[in-house]
Order: structure tokens, then sequence, then C-alpha cells
């Protein structure tokens, strides 16, 4: 098992070498940041001396060299537009977009279990035909015209919701704000969050059904009935609990991709996010908190997809032992 977690890690620990190397590469593509610190009216002259203070004539190895020992130390370069440290920055907007994602997975098993659970448990039922043919748009639907659509149907034409912004969060501790204290703020996430949540939704909706319908094939299920047990014990205890492994793993590496999607949502809510937050630094040529942003989210990734490996691994022994073979 600990050559299993050193493989991991290691492995880890790769993938964040790599994805830093990319994300300098993409750094020099993006435009000059100068030209947004001091504007067109300053000399070719002046904008080059300060290229020069800021590092940014130096070759890209050594500007990559250069950030991954500051970045091992805790230092993902400062902000050109802001002027602050990088990751200060990203902190203070990482609140607002960790809790839509949070908001939007809730929604995401709220929906996904009794609906999965049902579809597999009546297939021919014309309510689980219509979940699935829902699934089925869902899937091939992007996210941002479902923003769009929801901000018509809500906002414009029925006035129920707010269609942008974060209202007043509530600073609940130093440093984290939140949206959920009162019904005049936790109005404002509902559609960014179900916009979201329509992502990965019919993703689980259609695994949790296959999985259940794998489960209640299986031997144990028909000998719990043939015992007599209640239908609810069946499914719920003997059949559902054996489909969350596959569920839960899969869940956790959605996570790290639902962080990254975040960006639409929160362009077309105007929501004062990460994702937002990474569209202004691309206007504005912000290429070292581009770079950071994406050290930031793939870190996340990263970790969460490790950590699920892990649990896996402790859970299901035969994943260390195909990964030894």
């Amino acid at each position: 098992m600990f050559a299993f977690i050193v493989r991991r890690v290691a492995q880890a620990l790769l993938v964040m070498f790599i994805i830093s190397f990319i994300g300098f590469a993409i750094k020099q593509s993006v435009g000059d940041p100068t030209r947004e610190m001091v504007g067109v009216s300053v000399s070719v002259k002046e904008r080059e001396a300060l290229r020069e203070k800021l590092g940014l004539n130096d070759p890209y190895l050594v500007q990559w060299a250069r950030f991954t020992k500051n970045a091992v130390q805790g230092d993902l370069g400062t902000s050109y537009f802001y002027r602050k440290p990088a990751l200060d920055v990203i902190l203070a907007k990482a609140p607002a977009t960790l809790e839509l994602v949070f908001v939007a997975q809730c929604i995401i098993v709220l929906i996904s279990v009794p609906v999965g659970v049902y579809s597999a448990c009546r297939p021919r039922s014309v309510l689980s035909r219509l979940f699935m043919g829902i699934s089925i748009v869902g899937v091939s639907v992007p996210v941002f015209l479902t923003a769009i659509f929801m901000i018509y149907i809500f906002s414009v034409h029925l006035g129920w919701l707010p269609s942008f912004g974060r209202g007043n969060p509530v600073e609940i501790f130093p440093g984290w704000t939140s949206v959920l204290t009162t019904w005049a703020n936790f109005k404002h996430i509902i559609l960014p969050s179900i916009a979201l949540s329509s992502i990965m939704l019919p993703l689980f909706i259609r695994l949790i059904r296959a999985e259940m319908k794998e489960a209640l094939e299986t031997e144990y299920v028909k000998f719990a009935r043939a015992k007599g047990l209640p239908e609810w014990r069946v499914v719920m205890v003997h059949a559902f609990k054996n489909t969350l492994l596959p569920v839960i793993t899969v869940g956790g590496v959605q996570l790290g991709i639902m962080i990254a999607f975040t960006i639409l949502t929160e362009t077309v809510f105007q929501w004062q996010g990460m994702g937002f937050m990474f569209v202004e630094a691309v206007e504005r040529a912000d290429t070292a908190l581009l770079v950071a942003y994406l050290i930031f989210v793939g870190a996340i990734f990263v970790t969460v997809n490790t950590v699920v490996d892990l649990i896996y691994g402790f859970v299901n022994p035969m994943v260390r032992i195909a990964g030894r073979k």
C-alpha cells in the first residue's frame, strides 16, 4: 500500500509539473501586460524598461524556472493589475466559486439519486423514459444556453430571481463571505447553481441508473428478495449501497471539472468568483494571474483525483494489484 501511495503522489507531482510548463507556454501568447499597466500614452522605451524590470524579457525557461522555485515556497507571483500577490487575489475570489460549486453539487445529489434509482427500478415507466429523454437533452445543451434561458424565464419574464451578482454576501469569518446566510442573498445563487449543475446532473442520473440496474440483477439482491425483505430495503440497502463506489469515484473526478466550468457560468451571471476573475485577467493580459490561476485550479483537480485514487485503493485492493502488474 505504501508503494501505491508513493506512486500516486509522484504522478500528481508530475502532472503539476506539466501544468506549470503548459501554463507558461500559454502565457507567451496572451499579450503584453505592460500595455495594460501603463496605458498607450507611455513610450515604447519606457515599456521596454518596465518589461526588463519585471523579467518579461528573460528566456522562457528562465522565467519558468524562477516561477517554479517561488511556487514551491508558496509564491505564485504578483498580479500586474491588482499589484498584489496573485494567490491573495485568487483566495479572495475562491469563496464565491467554491460556494457555487457546493450548492450545485447539492442539487446534483438531491436530484440524481432519487431519479436514477427510480429509473433503474421502473425502467419502462413513462416517467422513467421522460427522465432519460430530459437527461439526453441536458447533456446536449451547453451551460451558457441553459443560463441565458433561465435568466430570460425567471428574471426577465417572471421577475422571481435576480439575474446577476452575489448581492451583499456576509462575512462569516475572516476572508470568507457567503450568500447562504439570508434569503435575499441566497436568491442570487439559485440560477447560477442550477445552470452549473446542468453540466453533470444528466451524467450522474444515467450513471446511477446503469449501476443500479446492474446491482439489481446480482445474486445477493435476488437472495434478499427471496428472503422476503421489504422492497425498499432491498433497493436502498443491498443494491444502492453497492453502486456508491463508482459514483463517488466519478463524483470526485467531476468536482475539479466543475470548478473549471464555472468560467462560463460566472461570466453569464457576473458572479464574482475565480472564473470571472480569469476572464478579466485574459482581457487585461495579466499573465501572472493567469498562470497562478491555472496552477491553483490544477492543484485542486490533481489533489481531488489523488485523494479519490487513494480512497479507491483502500476500499478496492484490486486497484493496487492491477497497478502493480
